[in-house]
């Protein structure tokens, strides 16, 4: 019994030690700098659709999916010259959760294997977090579109 309050007073020891030589993150600004560079890229993402919605005749519906594939197309170009790498270190969480952080993920992981060839090395460790997501993404669009066929069938509205 006494070895393991011991124990359990060298692991409270430790930690205050480690809590005092801990560098302090300040999480108010990391969070306003998330918040910013985040908004930004929506706001970019705004300006690509009414771009679209234009010049190009698409409707406000229609003009989401083009708007998605710039912003990754833009990303992957920031990503291969290595500006996006420092725009997330900047942003944090703020350039990750858009759907340029899907982007700079997949491009990053395409660029960290291409010695070993383009099936092997890009092809699949590219895949590594895209599959699972685009997996995720049908299997909830079918669940989805299963649920409403239901509620359709049934009477719904």
């Amino acid at each position: 019994m006494t070895e393991q309050k011991n124990e359990q007073k060298k692991a409270k020891q430790y930690q205050s030690f480690e809590e005092k030589r801990e560098t302090k993150r300040p999480i108010l600004l990391n969070c306003v700098k998330a918040f910013l560079i985040g908004g930004l890229i929506c706001l970019i993402g705004q300006i690509i659709t009414t771009f679209y919605i234009y010049y190009f005749d698409f409707t406000e519906q229609t003009a989401g999916n083009p708007t998605t594939a710039t912003l990754i197309f833009i990303t992957m170009i920031l990503t291969g010259f290595g500006l996006y790498d420092r725009i997330g270190q900047f942003a944090g969480a703020g350039s990750a959760v858009p759907v340029t952080g899907f982007g700079n993920a997949v491009i990053s992981a395409a660029m960290e294997h291409r010695t070993e060839g383009f099936i092997i090395g890009v092809g699949t460790n590219m895949l590594k977090l895209a599959g699972p997501v685009i997996v995720y993404g049908v299997f909830a669009a079918f669940i989805i579109a299963l649920i409403k066929t239901i509620f359709l069938q049934l009477g719904g509205l």
